[in-house]
This record gives C-alpha cells, sequence and structure tokens, in this order.
C-alpha cells in the first residue's frame, strides 16, 4: 500500500518542528524509476540561519522500530553546541523509506536496497565530504553499509548496538528468532503493535507515555507498520536469507575502514550483546568504545549518549581522534624494553625458592616452587594456551586465587600476549560479573567458585579448570580442558613468538570502593615501568625476599628476580590477614621486605598480642615495610613499625591506574606532622612522575589549570611512565579521566607559570624537547594540596567535598582532628543540606562501640568542636562505619550524608 510521506504532528516531547522537512529522490536498485520521499530531521537550514559553517555532517540512521526520533537530543544539542563554538556538525537524522514518517511504497526493502536508497538521498543532498555515519540497530548495518561504498565522503563512522555479522554457528537471539516465527510475524509486527510495543519496554528506565506515543505516531495502523515486518523478515540469519550476501559485504568492508570509530554500547541488550560489539571491535580495532553499564538497547534513551558523541566529534573536527594504524611513538634508546618474564628465562636452571604459599599445602606446610619449576611450568602452560588456541590479544579471565597456580598462569599469559583479566572477588557477584562480562574474555581459567559463577551468570570464553574437578563436574560446569591437561599439551612444544612492549597485557579491575569497578588497561611497557619504579625506589634484590600480602604487588616477585611469599590469607579480603601470618611469611621467605594494604595493617596491629617470641624476633629482621593501596595515618602507622622496629617504613600513594605516584617515608610523616597542612601526606612524586593540582572553584568543581603552587585545593592529576594506557571499553570514562584538562587538549595543559616544568619532565621522560603535549594525565579524583617543599597532601574524593558559606571542604583533615581524640576510633564528615550553605557533620565510630544510632551528647559534642577548626552542625555515632570498604579513605560519604541528613531530620534509621 502506498501512502505518502509527512511531517510529524507537532508537540512531541523533545522534538523541534524546525528541523522537520521532506526530501524527494529518485528510485534506484528495485525502485528505479520511481519518486520517494524522505521525511528527516536536518539541522542544516538552521545552521545557514545562524550564520555557522559546518564542518562536517552525521548521517544518523535509525532501526526497527523506531524513528528519526531516535536522534532528538543530538539534532538539539548540536545546535546548543555550535552557538557555543564548538565544532558545528550538521546533523541529518533520515526516516527511512518505509519508516516513520517517509513514505510507504509496495516495494519489499532488502538490506541492499536500504543502502542504495540511502545512496541516492545522499546524492539528493549534495553531500560532499567530510560525513560521519551513525547508526543504531539494523540502522547501524545500513550506515555503515553506505561508509563502506561511500570512503569518497567519508570522515569517521559511530554505532549505538547493531551488528555487522551473525557467526554461522550461533541461532540469532530468542526474541528475534519468535519474531521471525511464520505466523508470530506478522501478527506482532504489522498486525498489531506488539514488536514496537517489546521494543520500547527495553527502555531503562521506562519511558515516559509521552515519549511512547511519540515512537508510535508514525506506526498507527497495520499499513504503516508494514515496514516492521519486512525489517524483521529480512534479517541476514544465514546464507539462505535473501540479504546475507549483502550483509558480508558490509561485514568485509568495515574491517577495511581506516577512519575514526566510536562504539557507544548499552550492554544490558538482550539483542546486540556484548558478542556483537566483541566483533565490530575486531573488525575495528582502533575503535573507541563506551560501554554505558546500565543501559540497554534503547541506549539512546537510556543515556545521554549525545553529549558524549559530539565530544568525540570535536575530536573527529580536530583530526584527533584515532585511526587504524596509529602507534605509540617510538621509545628512546634508554627505554629498551625488558619483558616482565625475564628473570624467569635468567633463573631457568636455578634450583632455590622463587615462590611460596603459605597454609595451601595439603598438609598446611607453604607450598614452595623453584625457579627451575616455576620457568618450567610457564612454559609448558603457555605453550599448552597456544595449542588449545588461545592468541596473542585474547583475554583471559583469571577466576584463582592468589598464589603459586596463578602467578604461573599470569606469566604463561604475559609469554604468549594473551591479555590477562583480573577482578578482585570482593567485588561480590553482581560487581564480578559485570566487571568479567564487561572485559568480554576469549577463556576463562578458574577454580570451582569462579567456574560455577561463569556457567550460572553465563559469562563468555572458553573454560579451564585451574584443578581437577570430576568429569561430572566438568560437564555440568562446561569446561573444555583441565590445567594439568594444558600444561601437558604443552610440555616439550615450541612458544609462539613473544608480544611486543606495546601490546595489551592486561586489564585490572579497580576495587569499585568510590563507584563501578573499572577495567584498567596496562601494556607490557607500563607494566614493566611498574616493576622497574618499585625495583629501583625501594632497592628490591634478587635477595630481598617479598611478603605481599597486597593483591596487585602479588604476582611482581617472579618479574623483580626475587622470591616471594602469598601469607596465609584471602588476599581478596586483607582484613584476614593477621599479625602470626605475617610473620610465618617472613620466616618462610627469609623476607626483608613486607607489602600490605592499610584494612591489612589494622587487623595485623589489632592480633599483634598472638605474636610468640620467635615470630616477633622474625619481624625484626625485616628492612623495609610499605603500606600501600590508600593513605595511612601515622598513628596506625607507628604501630606497624613497632612490629617491625627495624624497617624502613614507606607509604606509597597510588592507584589501579598508576600503582606507585608518590612515596614518604616514617621520617617524612613525622616532619609532616609538624607541618600546619590538613590531610594526609604523601610524599613526593617517583622517579619521572609528575604531580599537579586542578584547583576547585566556588561550586567545588575542579576547573584550575593543572598547577604546582603550593596550598591550592584542587583534584590531583598525575603522569608518569606506568599510567595506565586507558579504562578498557569506556572511552567517555577516559576521555574525563585523562584528556579533559583545564585548558588544555588531548593530553596537555594549557600554558602556565606551573607549565614549564611539565615540559622539563616531558624533555627527561622521552628524550624530545616537545613531548609536553603528548605526555598522558589522569586526573585521580582525589582531592589535595602540594605544600612548599612539593608534598602531596590527601583530604578526601572529590565527589564526597561539599560547599559551605566558607567554600570548599575537604573531608579527611576535619576527620584527622577528630580521629585524634582517645575514644574516636574512625571518623566521616559529610555535607548536609544545599551546596553553598551545607553544614558539616560527623559521623563517628567509637572505641567502644556504640549500641545504636545517636546523637552525640553536648559533652562529647563540645570536645569534638573543640578538637577542630572546622565548625561542626552535629555528630552521630554509630556502631560501626560501613564495613563494605577496605579502608577509611574510600567510604562513600555520598551515601553516608543522605543516611546523615535522614537521620538528623528526625526519620528512624538503621545503622549506615
Amino acid at each position: 500500500m502506498v501512502r505518502s510521506a509527512s511531517r510529524p504532528p507537532a508537540g512531541l516531547p523533545g522534538l523541534q518542528e524546525r528541523f522537520s522537512r521532506l526530501v524527494e529522490t529518485t528510485g534506484v536498485g528495485e525502485d528505479t524509476g520511481s519518486s520517494r520521499t524522505w521525511h528527516l530531521l536536518d539541522t542544516g537550514p538552521i545552521l545557514q540561519e545562524l550564520g555557522i559553517e559546518p564542518v562536517g555532517t552525521v548521517l544518523a540512521v535509525h532501526g526497527n522500530p523506531t524513528w528519526s526520533y531516535l536522534w532528538r537530543s543530538l539534532v538539539s544539542e548540536s545546535i546548543s553546541a555550535a552557538e557555543s563554538g564548538a565544532a558545528a556538525w550538521r546533523v541529518i537524522a533520515v526516516d527511512q523509506l518505509e519508516m516513520g514518517f517517509s513514505e510507504r511504497t509496495e516495494v519489499r526493502r532488502t538490506l541492499e536496497q536500504r543502502i542504495l536508497d540511502l545512496g541516492a538521498l545522499t546524492d539528493e543532498l549534495g553531500l560532499s565530504g567530510n560525513v560521519v555515519s551513525l547508526g543504531h540497530d539494523w540502522g547501524g548495518v545500513v550506515a555503515l553499509g553506505w561508509a563502506v561504498r561511500h570512503p569518497e565522503l567519508l570522515t569517521a563512522v559511530a554505532s549505538l548496538n547493531t551488528a555487522v555479522d551473525q557467526p554461522s554457528e550461533l541461532p540469532i537471539p530468542a526474541a528475534l528468532r519468535l519474531a521471525r516465527f511464520g505466523p508470530v510475524l506478522r501478527a506482532s509486527t504489522s498486525t498489531s503493535p506488539a514488536f514496537l510495543a517489546t521494543t520500547l519496554a527495553l527502555a531503562n528506565p521506562p519511558l515516559a507515555p509521552q515519549v511512547k506515543a511519540a515512537y508510535s505516531a508514525p506506526y498507527l495502523d497495520r499499513a504503516s507498520r508494514l515496514g516492521i515486518e519486512q525489517f524483521v523478515a529480512d534479517i541476514p540469519v544465514d546464507e539462505s536469507t535473501r540479504s546475507h550476501e549483502a550483509l558480508q559485504g558490509v561485514s568485509a568492508g568495515v574491517a577495511a575502514l581506516d577512519v575514526p570509530a566510536l562504539l557507544l554500547w548499552g550492554p544490558r541488550d538482550p539483542i546486540f550483546t556484548d558478542l556483537y560489539l566483541g566483533d565490530l571491535m575486531r573488525r575495528l580495532p582502533h575503535a573507541e568504545v563506551h560501554r554505558f553499564e546500565g543501559a540497554g538497547h534503547l541506549i539512546a534513551e537510556d543515556t545521554p549518549y549525545a553529549t558524549h558523541l559530539l565530544a568525540w566529534l570535536d575530536d573527529v573536527a580536530a583530526g584527533t581522534a584515532r585511526r587504524r594504524g596509529q602507534h605509540a611513538p617510538e621509545p628512546s634508546p634508554e627505554d629498551a624494553s625488558t619483558p616482565m618474564w625475564a628473570a624467569l628465562d635468567e633463573h631457568r636452571d636455578d634450583p632455590s625458592i622463587a615462590a611460596l604459599e603459605m597454609g595451601r599445602g595439603t598438609d598446611g606446610a607453604p607450598l614452595r616452587v623453584s625457579w627451575r619449576q616455576l620457568a618450567r611450568r610457564v612454559d609448558e602452560i603457555a605453550a599448552g594456551l597456544s595449542a588449545v588456541g588461545v592468541r596473542r590479544g585474547d583475554r583471559v579471565s583469571l577466576l584463582v586465587q592468589p598464589g603459586v597456580t596463578l602467578t604461573a598462569i599470569v606469566y604463561a599469559c604475559l609469554r604468549i600476549g594473551a591479555v590477562v583479566v583480573v577482578a578482585d572477588a570482593g567485588l561480590g557477584v553482581k560487581g564480578l560479573s559485570r566487571a568479567v562480562r564487561g572485559a568480554w574474555p576469549d577463556v576463562i581459567i578458574g577454580q570451582v567458585p569462579g567456574l560455577t559463577a561463569a556457567k550460572a551468570l553465563g559469562w563468555p570464553g572458553l573454560r579451564i579448570s585451574a584443578t581437577s574437578i570430576p568429569a561430572s563436574a566438568r560437564a555440568a560446569l562446561g569446561v573444555a580442558h583441565s590445567l594439568a591437561e594444558v600444561a601437558a599439551l604443552g610440555r616439550g612444544a615450541a612458544l609462539p613468538t613473544p608480544p611486543g612492549p606495546e601490546d595489551l597485557a592486561a586489564v585490572l579491575f579497580t576495587s569499585g570502593s568510590t563507584g563501578p569497578a573499572k577495567g584498567v588497561v596496562y601494556t607490557h611497557r607500563q607494566l614493566q615501568a611498574v616493576r622497574d619504579t618499585l625495583r629501583d625506589t625501594y632497592g628490591v634484590t634478587a635477595e630481598s625476599g617479598l611478603v605481599t600480602g597486597f593483591a596487585p604487588f602479588a604476582l611482581l616477585g617472579p618479574a623483580l628476580g626475587t622470591r616471594s611469599v602469598t601469607p596465609d590469607m584471602d588476599v581478596t579480603s586483607p582484613r584476614t590477614l593477621t599479625a602470626t601470618a605475617v610473620a610465618d611469611a617472613v620466616v618462610a621467605a627469609d623476607a626483608r621486605i613486607v607489602f600490605l594494604s592499610p584494612a591489612a595493617i589494622l587487623n595485623v596491629v589489632a592480633t599483634r598480642d598472638d605474636l610468640d617470641a620467635a615470630q616477633r624476633e622474625a619481624l625484626g629482621s625485616v628492612d623495609t615495610f610499605l603500606s600501600t593501596g590508600a593513605p595511612i595515618g601515622a598513628r596506625l602507622l607507628d604501630d606497624a613499625c613497632a612490629l617491625m622496629p627495624n624497617a624502613e617504613a614507606h607509604t606509597p600513594y597510588g592507584m589501579t591506574e598508576c600503582l606507585l605516584v608518590t612515596d614518604i617515608d616514617r621520617e617524612g610523616i613525622s616532619a609532616a606532622a609538624l607541618a600546619a597542612d590538613h590531610g594526609v601526606c604523601v610524599g613526593t612524586p617517583i622517579g619521572r612522575n609528575v604531580v599537579r593540582i586542578s584547583a576547585l572553584d566556588e561550586t567545588g568543581a575542579a576547573t584550575g589549570a593543572p598547577s604546582d603552587q603550593a596550598g591550592v585545593l584542587g583534584e590531583v592529576i598525575i603522569s608518569a611512565p606506568h599510567l595506565k594506557e586507558r579504562y578498557d571499553r569506556l572511552a567517555m570514562t577516559d576521555r574525563a579521566a585523562v584528556r579533559d584538562l583545564p585548558g588544555g587538549g588531548a593530553g596537555s595543559a594549557s600554558r602556565g607559570p606551573s607549565d614549564q616544568a611539565c615540559s622539563d619532565d616531558a624533555r627527561s621522560d622521552h628524550g624530545h624537547p616537545d613531548h609536553d603535549d603528548r605526555r598522558r594525565w589522569h586526573r585521580t579524583g582525589d582531592v589535595g594540596h602540594l605544600d612548599a617543599e612539593g608534598r602531596l597532601w590527601i583530604e578526601g574524593r572529590l565527589p564526597h567535598v561539599f560547599v559551605t558559606v566558607d567554600g570548599p571542604l575537604a573531608p579527611v583533615g576535619t576527620e584527622q582532628d577528630l580521629e585524634t581524640l582517645p575514644w574516636v576510633r574512625r571518623a566521616a564528615v559529610v555535607g548536609v543540606g544545599p551546596a553553598g550553605t551545607a553544614q558539616a557533620v560527623a559521623v563517628l565510630e567509637t572505641r567502644e562501640p556504640s549500641r545504636g544510632v545517636r546523637v552525640a551528647e553536648a559533652e562529647l559534642a563540645d570536645a569534638l568542636r573543640a578538637s577542630t577548626t572546622q565548625p561542626l552542625a552535629a555528630a552521630l555515632i554509630v556502631p560501626e562505619l560501613p564495613t563494605d570498604i577496605r579502608h577509611n579513605s574510600k567510604i562513600d560519604r555520598t551515601a553516608l550524608a543522605s543516611w546523615a541528613e535522614r537521620a538528623l531530620s528526625g526519620e528512624r534509621v538503621s545503622a549506615p
């Protein structure tokens, strides 16, 4: 049935009528000889009225069963951006023929026909170049098909949840199989609006009724919905489908595109799962990728995608967006790469101990592995993994407790260029599942608990059991191989060519203590820089011996060429470490260096009375003690030093994104204690690291240009040779963390008084005088200041800053004041009330636990106020501050502030 095109009705929410227009084209392909009318949203005429010349055109193509209304926010925001002085892009959002408010015809439109149709439209519009194709759902295939066939016009490509290939061995998603099934097809797609309603129901959060009505407006009867039916029927599921050949052409062409690419993804999509994202990433390995956790199929409704897309388009316009074939600059000669497994090769015939695992042997005795055994085991696993099909760049998720087995697997993966994915079990089932699915591994190597979770939660990847399990369990868990079988396959086999320094090495997930866990990507060169910085800063030698109760460093012993021991503890739960376990580990490894996290130190100090005389003597032999992972207060450090009286104590500051940033020793802490500064002093930058501060403005936002000026409160910004490569599949998070520096561009800062120092540092780092703009930076999210001696003081997290009538306040300094009172165990200070007039409220955990939540009595409140210069509006005593944290610096003060406000308003609340 033929139906002419029309404009949408007035009043559709978010859609401005001024962008709507009709365009007539000449039919092509099977529609040759006809004249067809399209409806589209076009910002071109408005830009012309404003006197703004666009830098290019975004050609946006909707999928099934939506229409150009899907792109309304991009259309509106692009005009606002252009008016504010950003790069101006003309946005053309089409309604495909048979869809939206475009013409209905009697032609059955296949994928091939739709690509030809779109080409006819762009010819009619006279597009002459600098076009960015953008598509969603099956519109993504059409848009990419157009891109492949119009390379002379193409500048970049972007997609939201789409696919360009259907693996022959896998069926299409169940929902589409049902929709395509015989009589269901017509009944669900055209006879009724069921398919449309089901699609709209996928939005998260649910769409407002008015928005649902707007999406439904072009599809009010069967005749108007025939295009929906045709689209579903044309899905190229296999070779028997008419559009299969066209899809193959698109998929092959996409793999050859060398223009910048952006993939924005909603992982809750039941149709286009991460399987299809992985396929697109393999075809477009240079693409910037961002997974919006919580978003699904209707990603354009679920998340403010347009803001992120426009930020990327700024890079496209500037010519700084990543293209295929771009590589890191060639390293200077002094930065020669030494592989992480070099020490294993060097000690290949050494019978002395390389690694110990306390309390894991069958008889409870330490499990000891020599260098000779470890090197052989690493080779066997590496060659075996290669034999079962693991290739360079494949992702291997490791669900194995830290210890000798995990160490061997990690180095085997590094040796063959597989990318190790490490997520902490402390994330919980939900967090761990999100991390693993987000990384989308090719292989999972796990113990039974991890493999059980992988099976139950549908995690992807070939499954390998780290231990031998019964055949019935193997079948139930989908285990293809045991680690022993893999090693047997690799015994005596040749190893593949090793990876290079710029190849990806690892995805390490953050703890998730201050937000959703993020995958942090490291190259081999960056891991080597972590190793070298650790070795050079703390004088690690072959004779040092390490006790590592801190998970990120538990695997570095073999890389450092020294023996290491994993204490008898659950490394993913630092508070399980005891003083006796540390002492026993020191004895077993004859260790001189001890690494612990603040949470582990708390329990070690708390269990010190369990030590016997021999264990105390062993701790007295430690030369170096490091508290790593978060700033630590002087009182707790003093308690730890009392256990290791002859050790030089250090508290390096770092994070998963950059494991070592600054360092301070006990003498430095004593000197800092005499200063009037607020916060925890974490010392001066290590080696070639650089620290700057982006000052907070009156709203508490970090808007200042990076500076080394003393006494300025702001966000801590860092640069280091071992700074992460990027966040994994979180391109927009990376943009905010690394690229979006005040007054600067991609990885650079505006020129100011402090920036000459950056240039000097850049010269020493890279051997070139022009590397200032190429230095990579990272916004840490921590708040603090530098003092006159260049020491960094940490005062909290940026989201925990609140604004009082006197300006922004960071919480840690006041918390430290309160914790000087002998009856206060831990303190958290939060802001209650509107920004600009927020009041400081203390939430306290006392040494004598409170039996419930209560407001501090007048006498206690007076003592608290007398201990600090910061006015306190109130103080709440709680039995315990939140226990799902690792250390005080990672209390979720945002949630605690909301809780405190409810408590002070008279609402009956339970403990936080």
